[in-house]
């Protein structure tokens, strides 16, 4: 359904160093770059699905409330290994790994990155316990 995520930034050099440490958590990776935006996403050729950017009016980023990217985690391991290097790279904690009551195996994290953009990292155990 969704084609791409785009979230912004006021400061892209440290927006990459938090979106370099979490993405590679996910088996992905920061494709593009140039003075304005970050695009990450699986290895080519598949398309950049998540980019990170200053915004195109020229006006300070913000973010919304109540706005989330929920991004898919192949593990639990993964799910943790996200939320540690989001914290270690200047993100917020919005919620430690665990399990959710969404839905049986809903495994997630949340976190916020330093522009304050809420995310999460959510793996779907196929066969919750």
């Amino acid at each position: 359904m969704l084609l791409y995520i785009t979230l912004g930034t006021n400061d892209l050099a440290r927006a990459m160093r938090f979106y370099d440490a979490v993405m590679p958590c996910l088996g992905l990776e920061r494709r593009f770059a140039n003075d304005a935006e970050a695009g990450y996403g699986e290895p080519a050729p598949t398309r950049i699905r998540l980019w990170v950017t200053q915004p195109f009016n020229d006006q300070p980023a913000t973010v919304g409330n109540g706005s989330m990217a929920a991004l898919s985690a192949p593990s639990r391991a993964a799910v943790d290994a996200f939320h540690a290097a989001g914290l270690a790279s200047g993100g917020t904690d919005e919620g430690a790994p665990g399990l959710r009551p969404y839905a049986p195996g809903f495994y997630a994290c949340y976190l916020r990155d330093p522009d304050g953009n809420k995310l999460s990292a959510v793996f779907m155990d196929p066969t919750p316990a």
